[in-house]
């Protein structure tokens, strides 16, 4: 794949066997050659999670969902495939080389890059400290009059930015090359000279959980646009990821089990001084779904969006919304996202109101915070006019839109009889309002994840024998990914079936590529490289149904022969079909002579056929 190569993904495969990975999130048991666990993506009390060691492969019986240490990863931890290799990396402490993606670098260079970020932070601090002039004063009067003095300078490592070639100048005889700079984005590049990112700016420095400097962000001295401005994408520093002061907040996030998130950084450093320890800041971005499972990580019962009462805090309130989905419900299980809001009173942000009003009282308005959907409808319900029978139409239109992306759940029906009670209508009437609503698109998910979405699908009533055909096309698909041999020896049957869902064609056309390329190819690398192809890989080439004691090759055999009596039996219905459409008596001829032969031939394959099952 573009950006990592396929050897450092199979030496980082092979430093995290499965069963150790799965076997840090949930307690797993050995039986027989295999280890179970109950599945952490849905809640249930008996083991369906099966983790073979010898494929290295899972599979949940209980959601359908599997695939290889890859897939796990993503999926419990909301990653892309580059991501999940990149964390599986660092857990073996394998050094990874990235190449022909935008800003890609070796792994080894990162932790050059992070030096450039740490000797950065320390000269901001220096400057703040004990640098001279009417800017750097400015500064500290800034800080001094937010309440930042004392020790707080020191703890959050807050500086000061000269601008002037300052840092350049700096950097450089500590050895940093102006290329590393640039790609710390400590630095710019512009027409052949290096010069200063930042200039005359209070500097925050971002650490990564592990308190890591990986980016800053400053904040203008008097006037002047932007008001923050913060450091681009780097190699290091992926915004949509990262919150400011988790790595001082994760503590108390474990002790506490709750997670507060608010929008600047000046209001986490007031509120961690104001003994309110478990908070954290988006960096110039809503908060993401990312940014959420980041959180889940550290706490484990709920997370409090806390938003400023100014116009600009109630347009983040409102975006929030986009972030109710199926997560947000018990049918998740352990998975379960508990996200709840607040909007503090009088226009007052964190910082403000624990200034004027104490940690008690912001702790209050936190224990007291809405779940997230209560919030969105109580806000929808306050926009409208409910003492009009049009307005409380418009208001039961809105209030169903937060509610549409988890429809089928209970919960979405009980705020739906809820909202009948508010609004004075009939129950029936609103439940089958909201099963007709359709929620947006991209419900909940940022840019990137949007752009990489498939497009939703048609919902299709099926007959008993498609939902057969279906069924044998995955178990074969399955039993080939994870016994390449009989993909090798049904190579042909994989070329020609005609597939019912081209998501199967899909994963048949990948299947046979990797062994085009590699005979020797083992199961998890053919199920690897179909999760890039597409992301219902891994569910359906984990999902075959076991058959104890039963040859793979065998199976194999009966499964291909199954498929292309299908295909035969398809292929008469559509001669037939055109015969009965009206023909020329030559032509007609002909096709009753084809389907004449291709019945004898498929009912006697039938009845070979049946014995072989029944043997």
């Amino acid at each position: 794949m573009a950006g990592i190569s396929d050897e450092d993904i199979q030496k980082v495969r092979d430093a995290n066997d499965v069963v150790a990975v799965i076997g840090e999130r949930v307690p797993v048991k050995q039986k027989g050659r295999d280890f179970w666990c109950c599945c952490p993506l849905h809640q249930e009390k008996t083991p369906s999670f099966k983790i073979d060691p010898s494929t290295q492969l899972w599979h949940c019986f209980g959601c359908g969902e599997g695939g290889d240490v890859f897939s796990f990863i993503m999926k419990t931890e909301d990653m892309t495939f580059p991501e999940a290799v990149r964390r599986l990396a660092e857990r073996a402490h394998i050094d990874i080389v990235e190449a022909g993606g935008r800003g890609s670098v070796p792994a080894s260079r990162k932790a050059r890059l992070k030096d450039i970020c740490a000797r950065t932070a320390e000269f901001y601090h220096t400057q703040l400290m004990r640098g001279r002039g009417a800017e750097a004063d400015a500064a500290r009067s800034y800080l001094a009059s937010r309440g930042f003095g004392g020790k707080v300078p020191g703890k959050w490592c807050l500086g000061f930015a000269p601008g002037r070639g300052a840092l350049v100048r700096h950097l450089s005889s500590l050895g940093f090359k102006a290329d590393e700079m640039v790609a710390a984005n400590v630095a710019l590049d512009g027409r052949g000279a290096l010069r200063d990112r930042f200039y005359n700016r209070v500097m925050f420095p971002i650490f990564d959980v592990s308190g890591d400097c990986i980016a800053f962000g400053g904040r203008v001295i008097g006037t002047g646009e932007p008001k923050y401005l913060n450091s681009q994408e780097t190699p290091l520093f992926h915004k949509s990821q990262v919150l400011y002061g988790l790595d001082h907040a994760k503590a108390a996030m474990a002790a506490t089990g709750v997670a507060i998130v608010v929008e600047g950084y000046t209001d986490v450093i007031a509120l961690h001084e104001a003994g309110i320890e478990n908070a954290v800041a988006t960096l110039g971005t809503a908060l993401t779904m990312r940014h959420i499972r980041v959180l889940s990580r550290h706490a484990s019962k709920r997370i409090v969006y806390l938003f400023d009462g100014d116009a600009a805090g109630q347009r983040a309130a409102d975006r929030a919304l986009a972030f109710i989905d199926k997560s947000m419900t018990p049918e998740a299980g352990r998975s379960q996202v508990d996200l709840v809001a607040v909007t503090l009173p009088d226009n007052l942000d964190p910082a403000e109101f624990v200034q004027a009003r104490g940690s008690d009282a912001l702790r209050e308005l936190v224990d007291d915070a809405k779940p997230l959907l209560e919030y969105g409808i109580d806000r929808r319900l306050a926009s409208h006019n409910l003492d009009s029978a049009e307005g409380r139409a418009r208001a039961l239109d809105d209030c169903l839109a937060v509610l549409a992306p988890i429809k089928e759940s209970i919960l979405a029906k009980d705020y739906a009889v809820r909202l009948a009670g508010r609004l004075r209508l009939r129950e029936n009437d609103v439940l089958e309002a909201l099963a007709a609503k359709e929620p947006p698109r991209f419900q909940g998910r940022d840019d990137e994840e949007a752009a990489a979405a498939p497009p939703p699908r048609a919902k299709r009533a099926l007959s008993r024998a498609e939902r057969n055909r279906l069924r044998f096309e995955r178990e074969f698909l399955s039993l080939a990914a994870q016994h390449p041999l009989v993909a090798l020896a049904h190579a042909d049957t994989l070329a020609q079936i005609q597939w019912h869902e081209e998501v199967h064609r899909l994963l048949a056309d990948s299947i046979l590529a990797t062994l085009a390329e590699n005979p020797a190819a083992a199961g998890v690398d053919i199920v690897t490289r179909a999760t890039l192809v597409t992301p219902h890989a891994p569910r359906v080439l984990t999902g075959g149904l076991q058959r104890e004691g039963a040859e793979p090759e065998a199976v194999g055999a009966y499964l291909a022969e199954e498929l292309a009596l299908g295909d035969a039996e398809e292929a008469i219905g559509t001669l037939t079909a055109q015969l009965a459409g009206g023909v020329a008596p030559e032509e007609a001829e002909l096709l009753h002579a084809a389907i004449a032969t291709l019945q004898m031939d498929v009912a006697s394959r039938r009845v070979a056929h049946r014995a072989v099952q029944h043997s």
